[in-house]
């Protein structure tokens, strides 16, 4: 058997990615880790994960929302954008609009859409990123929720479909028991402690390996066997 067949044939190593559209370092690696499938042998799962469920849970406040020194996480912010070449634009008023006032309906629609058409959630999911921190919409109106779907291509139908999933129990379900698996992974794999968004989870070796935030793509590769080739692995090809 070829190298290469040998490779095609291996069993695709299992990613979970537990996001909440409020966090942009959530985008961060949203958006690497989509980059990286054409390159890493993985197979992404996109869990949306309400990380004002997570905060009650464990009891701790992610240093994003401490308000000690705002300016020093805003300028932290635009170097990341930067760095990894997602369009996040800041203004004053960004954490009164997207963090302070929280993302449960963008949550539930989230959810809803993964029930009804996953094949949709990728493109939702960003161009809400897009609405809240591009161009600073209000991502828990209606309206603004209708715009990011349609933008991502389902049809007003479907819309319609998500919008009456949203207030089912099986999507409040789902949305509290994937937020109650982000916690239990932190539980189960760090000794108790819990942290927040993004969450990325490895099934690689005999246990699962929790791994949080958006700068840990580095020893992400090395627990899955393959190569950090920086946050835009195209680009990093045709420079070689």
């Amino acid at each position: 058997m070829s190298v290469s067949l040998g490779r095609a044939i291996k069993m695709k190593t299992k990613i979970e990615l537990y996001y909440d559209v409020m966090s942009p370092f959530s985008w961060f690696a949203f958006e690497v880790l989509h980059r990286y499938k054409p390159h890493w042998n993985m197979d992404l799962h996109l869990k949306p994960v309400l990380l004002a469920g997570i905060i009650k849970t464990i009891g701790t406040t992610p240093e994003m929302l401490k308000s000690r020194n705002p300016h020093y996480h805003q300028e932290d912010i635009k170097r990341c954008a930067k760095y990894f070449n997602v369009p996040v634009e800041l203004n004053d008023n960004v954490y009164e609009s997207v963090i302070e006032r929280g993302t449960l309906m963008p949550c539930r629609f989230l959810t809803a859409i993964d029930l009804l058409h996953p094949s949709f959630l990728e493109r939702t999911s960003r161009e809400l990123w897009k609405s809240a921190w591009s161009k600073h919409e209000d991502i828990l109106s209606a309206e603004v929720l209708a715009s990011a779907g349609l933008a991502a291509g389902l049809t007003p139908k479907a819309l319609a479909e998500v919008k009456e999933q949203m207030g089912q129990p099986v999507t409040k379900q789902r949305l509290k028991a994937y937020t109650d698996e982000a916690v239990e992974h932190g539980r189960f794999t760090v000794l108790l402690q819990a942290f927040g968004v993004p969450t990325v989870v490895t099934h690689a070796g005999a246990k699962p390996e929790l791994f949080f935030g958006s700068d840990r793509f580095h020893l992400i590769a090395r627990e899955i066997n393959e190569t950090w080739m920086g946050p835009e692995p195209d680009t990093f090809h045709t420079k070689l």
